[in-house]
């Protein structure tokens, strides 16, 4: 990189405020690239900061001298346990081989001025990704070295270095939440177009051995059930005013995305489907599906809360006409118990597996006969099940 970066736009404005005065041109201030800026070491430097307790931790910073311009610098933090700033968590993510470790973090969080307060939570979390400490593991104490990043136009630089120790305490990593998309319409669930989960719109599902992008989500999601031809559409969020959505081109098979103007995706005749969405390359296929499921007359959960009773789920389908494979139900549990869904009155069909724990809930990729689900935490959940796919997801009300 040059040291020294002219910048098109000051040049523009000096011709269009300066014209008149041409022989000044020569002391018109040019862009430096500096080497450097510094990171003001804070006060609680001195002391251990136990990152569990800590509000925040504020720190301040000189402007880079670009020679004199008030340039509008964005900076961000990065943290490193070593000292070193070499592959940063995000990079060692990216190696799906497993085999890069990260020496460092960067945070999100954007700064457009000279001082900014750091997420102790945040850092504690990059501290565990860097590390990936078990939890017997974590330190009573640890040193940080912590540096400032500044970019402009795309050209970045870094502060100097500065050494402080914190408490740091075990983080649970959980991957993005995978990105899930809505089914609503005259073919889904009660047919009516509403909101209410569950009973009018019900979600796309993660598939089992597919790989989602760990700190995005996207990937393929499908659902499979019975579409009578009364029209639907996919849905990327049920409070965006319909800003994201899936809907239907010209004809049935071309679908279109975000388009205000698209038609209900309309099947050419009733039957089951699949329908298959991959958020990372945005294409959507729905596909005829060539088995024919057993429609069920009840399915419900039952478990250690229920002393292994039924407690019944609700059909999500109801529209006239509609064979129904999918259920859902609102239940408190607590920490640890034990459940799995299975047909109404009977133990012939039951569905149950280990579950995979995410930020947005708790998946399972249920089995016949599979092991008990462990729910995590006490709390309220929405159980949603597909008894085509064996599908279970949790989310916590």
């Amino acid at each position: 990189m040059k040291n020294i970066i002219k910048s098109a736009l000051f040049l523009l404005c000096s011709v269009c405020l300066f014209t008149a005065c041409e022989d000044d041109n020569d002391s018109n201030p040019t862009l430096v690239r500096p080497a450097t800026f510094k990171l003001n070491t804070p006060a609680y430097s001195k002391a251990y900061t136990d990152l569990a307790s800590t509000q925040a931790m504020h720190f301040t910073w000189s402007q880079p001298d670009y020679g004199g311009f008030p340039v509008a610098a964005q900076y961000q933090m990065q943290f490193s346990l070593s000292g070193n700033f070499t592959t940063s968590v995000a990079e060692a993510e990216a190696d799906e081989s497993g085999n890069t470790k990260a020496d460092y973090v960067m945070l999100d969080q954007i700064y457009n001025g000279c001082e900014g307060d750091v997420d102790p939570a945040q850092l504690a979390k990059g501290l565990q990704q860097i590390a990936q400490w078990d939890e017997s593991e974590v330190p009573p104490f640890t040193n940080i070295t912590a540096r400032l990043t500044a970019d402009f136009a795309g050209d970045t630089i870094y502060s100097n270095n500065i050494q402080f120790a914190v408490v740091p305490y075990y983080v649970e990593l959980k991957d993005a939440p995978i990105e899930i998309w809505w089914l609503i319409g005259g073919d889904i669930c009660d047919g009516s177009w509403g909101g209410d989960y569950g009973k009018c719109v019900i979600p796309l599902q993660p598939i089992e051995g597919i790989e989602y992008d760990k700190k995005t989500g996207k990937g393929e999601i499908r659902w499979i059930g019975y579409l009578a031809g009364k029209g639907f559409k996919l849905r990327g969020s049920m409070d965006d005013n319909w800003a994201t959505q899936w809907g239907q081109g010209n004809t049935f098979g071309t679908f279109v995305k975000n388009d205000g103007g698209s038609g209900n995706i309309t099947v050419p005749e009733a039957g089951y489907y699949e329908v298959r969405l991959n958020t990372q390359s945005d294409n959507l296929y729905v596909t005829a599906y060539s088995e024919t499921p057993k429609v069920f007359s009840g399915m419900a959960i039952s478990g250690t809360f229920n002393d292994w009773g039924d407690t019944e789920m609700k059909p999500c389908f109801t529209y006239d006409g509609a064979q129904n494979h999918d259920w859902y139900v609102v239940q408190t549990f607590a920490a640890g118990d034990k459940f799995k869904t299975k047909e109404a009155g009977s133990w012939d069909y039951n569905r149950g597996g280990d579950p995979i724990l995410r930020e947005d809930g708790l998946y399972v990729f249920g089995t016949q006969g599979g092991a008990d689900i462990v729910v995590p935490e006490d709390g309220n959940y929405m159980v949603f099940f597909n008894d085509i796919t064996g599908f279970i997801r949790l989310i916590k009300q």
